[in-house]
């Protein structure tokens, strides 16, 4: 996939989002940082209070099971809403005609949901891999074999 000049690209997941823009063009990408963020987001475990248990019918211990809510992933997929409003403003802004989201399909799903008309008008290209923590080089290489 190539990357058009002046193109924006957002490499996200759920806890890490890069805003880049192609300063090079669609032959020879030259990505740069506009903006990254990342939130700290711990492990399920180190935010429950509880461990899961059994509720059977009447209320009491012993019947079926149930799950917990998972804090974690709740937070992953409020990040990636955030980051999809994030998106909607700088589209009516008009800071980008052409768009490529890459994040892993977890997080890709969730921005999907909240994409807006304008960000989705102007989305050329979705590649579904976790991308944040390699260097520009190696994500442009990526994109421009996808």
């Amino acid at each position: 996939m190539q990357i058009p000049h002046d193109g924006f690209v957002v490499v996200a997941d759920g806890a890490k989002m890069l805003f880049l823009r192609n300063e090079g063009d669609s032959e020879h990408p030259n990505l740069q940082v506009e903006r990254k963020r990342s939130q700290d987001n711990p492990a399920n475990s180190e935010l429950k209070a509880n461990r899961s248990g059994h509720v059977g019918s009447s209320g009491a211990p012993g019947g079926s099971s149930y799950e917990d809510t998972d804090f974690h992933q709740l937070a992953e997929d409020r990040f990636a809403s955030e980051t999809a409003d994030l998106l909607k403003t700088r589209a009516l802004n008009n800071d980008f005609d052409k768009l490529i989201i890459v994040a892993p399909p977890k997080t890709l799903g969730e921005l999907r949901k909240h994409y807006h008309g304008e960000v989705e008008k102007r989305l050329v290209g979705e590649i579904d891999k976790d991308l944040t923590g390699h260097p520009l080089g190696e994500i442009e290489k990526i994109i421009a074999a996808s």
